[in-house]
């Protein structure tokens, strides 16, 4: 199946969309940078982990604090760990494990998929022209009105302090994340192989012209070089020293 990135540059041109194969690997838990309080949703400043598997929550806890807890979900991903830490060191295997596209769910689920450009399913819409806006900013407004899709950006990685945990996903749909992502699959491209990078919730304070103080949080990825190991008979060939 092909992984596909975001289009949005090819009509506000920044930076063209690339194909992209998907990630097949079993995710054994998932980075999330905020959580449900009730019905009102909460941004937190350090990651929150989540994942079915004691021994990957007792790794959790032991490399960046927190408590594993159980929480009301219906997935398999019961356990949850609100951490102590607002970065952590990963790696990422390739571009490849960065899937992007523009979702829009309703009451029957998923309503709109496209690439910003073009539908990305259903298969009998795939590859015709999606309507949405060419430019950011009118595609930001149609998000948030509920009348137009907005980013869903998947990143699959491996904890640098311990890659035999497995992998981990994380899901963004934050626009600020968009605004970077041609520059973090860019850093990923110039190394052969694995790189290390900062998974990271950054907090953004500035004031508006108009005197308006504004503060969130945005998650980053900054690359900071490539990930060197030996190879063992358990390790996977991914990890290994790019030749």
């Amino acid at each position: 199946m092909a992984n596909n990135l975001v289009s949005i540059w090819e009509t506000d041109p920044d930076s063209k969309p690339k194909e992209r194969r998907q990630f097949s690997d079993d995710v054994v838990g998932r980075f999330r940078s905020g959580r449900l309080v009730g019905k009102q949703p909460e941004s937190l400043n350090e990651w929150r982990v989540t994942t079915g598997d004691p021994v990957v929550a007792a790794k959790v806890t032991e490399l960046f604090g927190g408590v594993a807890e159980s929480w009301e979900t219906d997935k398999e991903d019961n356990l949850e760990i609100l951490t102590d830490a607002k970065s952590v060191e990963i790696i990422i295997e390739s571009s490849d494990k960065i899937d992007a596209s523009m979702k829009l769910f309703g009451n029957t689920g998923l309503i709109h998929h496209c690439d910003g450009v073009k539908f990305l399913s259903p298969d009998e819409d795939k590859g015709e022209a999606c309507g949405c806006p060419p430019l950011l900013q009118d595609r930001k407004d149609k998000a948030k009105s509920g009348r137009g899709p907005k980013p869903s950006i998947d990143v699959t990685f491996k904890l640098a302090a311990s890659p035999e945990s497995g992998i981990f996903r994380f899901n963004t749909g934050s626009w600020s994340f968009v605004n970077t992502l041609h520059t973090v699959i860019r850093d990923v491209d110039e190394y052969a192989g694995p790189v290390r990078a900062l998974l990271a919730i950054e907090h953004v304070e500035y004031t508006t012209k108009a005197g308006r103080d504004v503060a969130y949080n945005m998650p980053t990825i900054t690359v900071t070089g490539a990930y060197e190991a030996a190879q063992t008979d358990d390790e996977p060939a991914w990890l290994a020293k790019a030749a």
